[in-house]
């Protein structure tokens, strides 16, 4: 049935990336404690997203016309494994290079697309998304987020919620009704470019159990957008997020979570001297699900590469390597309890201890199991 998980190597033009995004993500970790780097996805650090930039290291697979690289799936891969690996913090460009700019790629104007690209490519322009409401989390259908048209425009009004880096961004894509009711359901919904610094934008931090500000609520009061605003065809928004949501769904990083602390973790076990077979064996059995993830996620890097859509795959690698992701800080804790002879260092316990706290939100993120298993469920034709 899955055939295209077949093994696939690296080429090697795009492995020549490793290096030089390797040295930027030691250079932005050196000083780092681990759990602050256990925070790598939601790491907000402009200045290292605008080296990343200057080392043209974002913006790999856009196009060269619009400040890219002009490279395929592989180069990213790569730069996002080193990133991730390290910890290093990523959060600034990383919804504008990975969701953004393919967007306006593919249904913005020449005038959207060379404004903004560039510099997203630049790690200088920052991004975040305006999907969820507070009564419409999953059912995205349902948003009452509201555009009028007026004059030269749009007015602006209603509410998101859970919106990532909305305190540090420089526009959000909002998908919002332009006609209809929440009844028509999918009818009638467009996605606008807000600017943030419009009059009218009032944004509040929403802080999380690990007492980290990432999300916001974002409220909108009369804002006044112009007709540059609408992205693609008005009353379209709806085929425009599936194709968004595909972006954020392909890419390598949905096994990389909870490496920094099974890194840790192994540092800890060399430390202090402990090579009993048990131990190896759940090491080892960590590594060789690590491993076989990563080689799934290569097999479908290399169908993007080959301009197929490997939704399934793509599905069965996020929910598998979720999975693995959240049993890390589980194995881990059980390991450092039933060893209470060995000192361990305090940076592995506040790592272990924020990796425990955030991991329910894995398999939230990028979409729930529910919803990938449905999507698996068809692809074999079970449902």
């Amino acid at each position: 049935m899955f055939s295209s998980f077949s093994l696939s190597d690296i080429p090697g033009a795009d492995e020549e990336f490793r290096s030089r995004a390797r040295d930027l993500a030691a250079s932005a970790v050196a000083n780092m404690p681990m759990d602050r780097r256990a925070r790598s996805w939601m790491g907000f650090d402009a200045e290292f997203s605008r080296r990343l930039g200057q080392a043209g290291l974002i913006g790999l697979m856009l196009p060269e016309e619009y400040g890219g690289a002009g490279r395929g799936p592989f180069s990213r891969f790569v730069v996002v494994e080193e990133l991730l690996s390290a910890g290093a913090p990523v959060s600034a460009h990383w919804i504008a290079e990975r969701q953004s700019a393919p967007l306006l790629l593919k249904f913005g104007t020449e005038t959207q697309r060379h404004k903004y690209v560039p510099g997203i490519c630049r790690g200088e322009i920052f991004f975040c998304i305006g999907m969820s409401e507070p009564n419409a989390g999953s059912d995205l259908a349902s948003v009452r987020t509201r555009a009028e048209p007026i004059d030269n425009g749009w007015l602006l009004n209603g509410q998101k919620i859970w919106t990532t880096n909305a305190l540090h961004s420089d526009y959000m894509i909002a998908l919002v009704r332009t006609s209809g009711t929440p009844e028509d359901r999918h009818k009638g919904l467009s996605q606008l470019i807000v600017d943030l610094r419009l009059p009218g934008v009032e944004i509040r931090p929403i802080r999380d159990l690990a007492g980290d500000e990432h999300f916001a609520e974002v409220f909108f009061d009369n804002v006044e957008l112009d007709t540059s605003a609408l992205i693609g065809e008005e009353g379209k928004g709806w085929q425009q997020v599936a194709a968004e949501l595909a972006f954020e769904r392909s890419g390598p990083e949905r096994i990389y979570s909870s490496l920094v602390l099974l890194d840790g973790w192994r540092q800890h076990l060399r430390n202090s001297g402990r090579s009993d077979e048990t131990t190896a064996r759940t090491l080892g059995s960590l590594v060789a699900r690590f491993s076989s993830l990563r080689a799934m996620s290569l097999a479908c890097t290399a169908q993007l590469a080959l301009g197929e859509s490997p939704v399934v795959e793509a599905s069965m690698v996020k929910d598998l390597g979720t999975a693995f992701e959240q049993d890390i800080p589980r194995i881990v804790g059980d390991d450092l309890a039933s060893h209470p002879e060995e000192d361990v260092d305090q940076d592995l316990y506040k790592t272990l201890a924020y990796i425990e706290m955030i991991c329910p939100s894995f398999s939230l993120r990028g979409g729930t199991r529910e919803i990938l298993r449905g999507i698996i469920a068809r692809g074999m034709g079970l449902r």
